[in-house]
């Protein structure tokens, strides 16, 4: 059901302030049964003391028993129906990277890899190279693979493994499937086409997989490439014609900045590399007059998550603790943390798996949890939500909505 109507009828102004925090995959598994997950393992008296005033829950960010991946997780997270509002995940990169990206256009998201002589994927990330790496080895594709048939190919540096591919000609479809196997040991997948129109996209795509193999043939770590997320360029509803909201995106890597500005949020400017924790605040505390709706982005939560790092994901975990008086001390009338989906090192992957979530706002019910974790979460007083129930619990609690009917 679309509510997009009902919130723009019921919106309503007012001086209050959102923050909405997103540790990326957050939620997590033990390594053994009777342990502690990754939040359960973690020193974490900030949120603790935050739980301890605050009401908590679990939530489903897309649908039971589907592991959703960053785009869908995170459009729920705005309110926007991630079975309706569809958007791959090579879009995201393109527009949360600035590229030229135009109409009839097809973005694909690019992970380095690393490939046995056989052509085995050995290692999906390549090592996780670092940014300027990765840009060294752009640089050399642009030379060699200009284009493939009469399709220009147009490569940007993302972050770490990941890159972006824009094709750009007659007749192209986002209508393929990925090359990305999802685990090592594996060949690279072929791409198929899903239409007939697609047929076109997925032979150029097998062939510039081909031609870019060919191009690193020399490079010990970064010689093969995989692709995921074909699509071409979306339009979405924007958070301010729904909500009423003027809402800001704090975050570093390309895809999220892609995915706040597809709904309308005013992607800041932060300092530092990675996850920048102090550059991020540095934004938050410098635009915190300028904006209704603050979403706070933090990734490493999640990339240890995927790497099998137990105590790297720990250790993310406590940063972010850390950093947490200073959000508070700006003083948000309503503060939500949650995650987009679970990434269980045990899985090395995104799972189904609900997070917890905080929300610290006026006129809480008393609450059990006492911390912030997954079986302190399932006490708490908001329940079990799904993620596009979030938006509207925010808006409420921040005096952003009028009576709905008589």
């Amino acid at each position: 059901m679309d509510l997009f109507p009902v919130f723009k009828e019921l919106a309503q102004k007012s001086e209050s302030r959102i923050v909405l925090v997103v540790l990326d995959g957050v939620g997590g598994l033990p390594l053994k049964p009777g342990g502690p997950t990754e939040l359960e393992a973690a020193l974490t008296p900030n949120l603790d003391a935050l739980a301890q005033e605050s009401a908590l829950g679990l939530l489903t960010p897309v649908y039971p028993g589907l592991a959703p991946g960053s785009g869908p997780g995170h459009l729920a997270l705005f309110g926007y129906d991630p079975f309706r509002y569809l958007v791959g995940r090579g879009a995201l990169s393109a527009l949360g990277l600035g590229a030229d990206f135009q109409e009839g256009d097809v973005a694909l998201r690019g992970n380095f890899a690393t490939l046995a002589p056989d052509g085995t994927v050995l290692d999906r990330r390549a090592g996780r190279p670092s940014t300027e790496e990765n840009a060294q080895v752009i640089a050399r594709l642009k030379e060699a693979i200009p284009r493939v048939e009469d399709v220009e190919v147009h490569f940007y540096t993302e972050s770490e493994h990941r890159f972006l591919v824009i094709l750009r000609g007659p007749g192209l479809s986002d209508q393929v499937t990925d090359t990305d196997p999802q685990k090592p040991g594996l060949k690279p997948l072929p791409a198929r086409a899903l239409s007939p129109e697609a047929e076109k996209t997925a032979r150029v795509l097998n062939l510039l997989t081909e031609r870019i193999r060919e191009a690193l043939k020399d490079e010990p770590r970064l010689n093969g490439a995989l692709f995921r997320g074909a699509s071409k360029r979306p339009s979405f509803p924007k958070m301010e014609e729904v909500y009423g909201l003027k809402a800001a995106a704090i975050a570093s890597y390309p895809m999220y900045k892609g995915l706040a500005s597809l709904v309308g949020m005013d992607v800041l400017p932060v300092e530092g590399e990675g996850d920048a924790l102090p550059g991020k605040i540095q934004a938050l505390r410098d635009n915190w007059d300028q904006y209704d709706f603050f979403y706070f982005h933090v990734k490493k939560t999640d990339a240890m998550g995927e790497d099998g790092d137990f105590r790297g994901k720990v250790e993310k975990i406590e940063l972010f603790d850390a950093i947490l008086p200073e959000i508070l001390a700006l003083g948000p009338t309503v503060l939500a943390i949650t995650g987009d989906h679970s990434t269980p090192a045990l899985l090395k992957a995104h799972s189904w798996h609900p997070v917890p979530l905080l929300l610290k706002a006026p006129y809480l019910r008393a609450d059990e949890a006492g911390r912030f974790t997954e079986k302190e979460a399932q006490k708490g007083s908001l329940g079990h939500l799904r993620g596009v129930e979030l938006m509207p619990l925010l808006l409420a609690h921040a005096g952003r909505l009028a009576k709905y009917g008589a």
